[in-house]
């Protein structure tokens, strides 16, 4: 239970289901949010809320540290991608690492048969025999699958959705028709441990990253300027490259290895091809030697026709049927056949054109 809302409807609706419910609020930041910008699901007024809605429920409430797990799984990877010169996606580590790691460890300490968060998807249990399988949320403005991607089997199988079949407005109506505390709290879209969502100074003030000078550079290796770290940077940024030009510059290529910064037209963004690493398949042990599914680059990409070719060291090779702007390594590829996930990988290398 974060104390925002969508856990807080989902607790609900299962005692009226008929479920033993216990409420479990995970500590995963060490300092202290209210000196923060903003009070997150770590911080005294998301515990406040959480706790408060459990009462409001009559279920218990337990407060559990996880601060060292939490930072080393979760807040480390940040860093260490963006060092890398990938660009992260804390939120499907944070689901596999810890809420359906983590809790699910400390869910068998408190003999719970499942764990249940308030994300808009919905798992499958009746379509093939002995698997469990990821469905999309309802609400496709909501839907959350795609950060679930990684979920084994075991995790699946103890998991529930209770708003995998709600819209937002629903979600609210629950919490409301309820009384709970929550029923009108905004929610935040940015990264729950990142303050104003200034990932840069968050690596620099924590210490996690440090400023190295190296060269901005175009295509040909000329040097155009200079900057402080490839961990500042993504592909397909724009603002904040201090260059002067009379044509948009992107940033099209990060190279760690030799701290550059390699900027280009906007048409050297467009990809058509690249490879998916630490793949995990859902529906199936193992993958079919070749299939078509909608596959998307990014959370907030609508989803583009691809052909999908497993490999057989974890890896896959995503051929798209149309080029497709700013494939990031270091983001989640997932993919999807209507609205079953089929599974996904972390794109690791932009090849083709």
């Amino acid at each position: 239970m974060s104390g925002g809302v969508d856990s807080s409807a989902a607790a609900a609706l299962l005692l009226e289901q008929g479920y033993d419910v216990i409420g479990i609020t995970l500590k995963v930041w060490p300092q202290d949010c209210v000196t923060r910008s903003e009070d997150r699901c770590c911080g005294p007024e998301a515990v406040h809320d959480a706790r408060g809605v459990s009462h409001q429920l009559g279920i218990r409430h337990y407060l559990m540290n996880e601060v060292e797990d939490f930072q080393k799984n979760v807040v480390q990877y940040f860093a260490d991608e963006y060092k890398a010169g990938r660009t992260p996606n804390p939120c499907v580590l944070c689901n596999e690492k810890t809420k359906f790691g983590t809790l699910l460890r400390c869910a068998r300490q408190l003999d719970a048969e499942f764990v249940a968060t308030g994300h808009y998807a919905r798992i499958d249990r009746e379509t093939t025999p002995g698997r469990a399988l990821l469905r999309r949320g309802r609400d496709p403005r909501k839907d959350q699958s795609y950060f679930l991607f990684s979920l084994q089997q075991d995790q699946l199988h103890r998991t529930l959705f209770p708003l995998g079949d709600l819209t937002k407005p629903e979600t609210r109506e629950v919490a409301r028709s309820c009384r709970l505390n929550t029923a009108d709290k905004e929610e935040s879209m940015e990264i729950c441990f990142v303050p104003d969502n200034d990932y840069g100074q968050f690596l620099t003030t924590t210490g996690l990253v440090q400023k190295q000078r190296g060269d901005i550079v175009d295509q040909q290796g000329q040097v155009l300027g200079h900057h402080d770290g490839v961990a500042f940077y993504t592909i397909g940024q724009r603002k904040g490259l201090g260059l002067s030009s009379p044509r948009p510059l992107y940033v099209v290529d990060l190279d760690p290895a030799t701290n550059r910064v390699v900027v280009g037209d906007g048409d050297a963004l467009d990809r058509d091809e690249f490879l998916v690493e630490r793949c995990n398949w859902i529906p199936y042990p193992a993958p079919p030697a070749r299939f078509e599914a909608l596959t998307k680059i990014r959370y907030n990409h609508s989803g583009t026709p691809a052909t999908v070719t497993p490999l057989a060291d974890g890896r896959a090779q995503v051929k798209l049927h149309l080029p497709q702007r700013a494939i990031t390594p270091g983001q989640a590829c997932v993919f999807y056949q209507d609205d079953l996930v089929l599974g996904g990988g972390w794109i690791c290398r932009a090849t083709g054109g």
